[in-house]
């Protein structure tokens, strides 16, 4: 075994593909292949399924991309405590809901890094695309909420991916709609009130249960609702149709403007927001700077942290 070996598995990893991973290597396909089959040969395991659309780990090689990045890690330290190297790139990628708080601790992060080169990733995307990610170590941190209905199928799912759930913040459901909507003015609103209006929510794809929803009360029937992919277009709906979405109640006004009111919904429920992160890894530094950030905007916006 050689880190270089290691290095390419990582590659491929975050690729999800052989030939993207041999021109970011600045290697030939053949080679970094072959170099990826003597290491399946060493260690009597396979570590990649290949298929036309790519490549994917096996439940093998998550486990061994793990130990892979560990070692990378403690042999880059290594290096620069006894040759006094300057750090190499910083590297991090975040998985998160359509939450704006994650995407404001994310600026905080950059704005607060003080290296000259860094590659940051962050992916605003499906909840079972959160919980992947974080599985197959193509984001070191993913943020997600629980409630009473899916806490269970989530939490089975987190286990049986050797990812812990780590809590951030309790909130009460609130509704996101236009400043000039109709029910702007009121201090709460209930499901009876909003009746008429369209329902704004984000479409989970593939894995499109009621369980993996990201607005809570998945289950409750609407005459008029749309399905968006990205935050940028529900808030654009809710200008144009009058339409609403339930989420946390923490609203950026640097991110969302001023024109976007969130009020407290009618309702016995509570939304409980974390992080998710892998078993086998220790998180980066970056990632542990992330999610300090994450609590203090979270403190900032006047929540008490879990």
């Amino acid at each position: 075994m050689k880190l270089n070996q290691l290095r390419y598995i990582i590659e491929v990893a975050r690729s999800g593909s052989i030939n993207e991973a041999a021109k970011k290597l600045y290697i030939t396909q053949p080679s970094l292949s072959t170099a990826i089959k003597e290491l399946e040969d060493e260690f009597d395991i396979e570590i990649f399924i290949r298929t036309s659309k790519g490549v994917s780990l096996t439940t093998e090689g998550i486990e061994f991309l793990g130990y892979a990045k560990q070692i990378l890690d403690q042999t880059e330290l290594l290096v620069q405590h006894y040759n006094k190297k300057i750090p190499t790139k910083q590297l991090c990628s975040i998985s998160t809901q359509h939450y704006a708080f994650a995407v404001n601790a994310f600026v905080n992060l950059i704005k607060k890094n003080h290296t000259d080169e860094y590659e940051f990733t962050l992916r605003e995307t499906r909840t079972h695309d959160i919980i992947t990610d974080v599985a197959t170590l193509r984001s070191e941190v993913g943020i997600l909420y629980l409630n009473d209905f899916n806490k269970k199928v989530i939490l089975r799912l987190l286990k049986e991916n050797n990812l812990t759930f780590c809590p951030l913040f309790e909130a009460n459901p609130h509704v996101f709609i236009s400043a000039k909507h109709p029910l702007a003015k009121h201090k709460v609103i209930s499901l009876e009130d909003l009746e008429d209006f369209p329902y704004l929510s984000f479409e989970q794809g593939e894995y499109n249960s009621f369980y993996f929803s990201e607005e809570i009360l998945s289950t409750v029937y609407h005459k008029k609702s749309i399905h968006v992919s990205d935050r940028a277009t529900l808030f654009n709906l809710l200008h144009g149709l009058n339409g609403y979405t339930i989420s946390t109640g923490v609203l950026s006004v640097d991110l969302n403007g001023s024109d976007i009111s969130s009020i407290r919904l009618k309702i016995d429920e509570k939304i409980l927001v974390g992080w998710i992160t892998s078993q086998k890894v220790q998180l980066s530094q970056s990632a542990l700077r992330y999610i300090d950030e994450l609590k203090i905007l979270i403190q900032q916006y006047g929540f008490e942290l879990k």
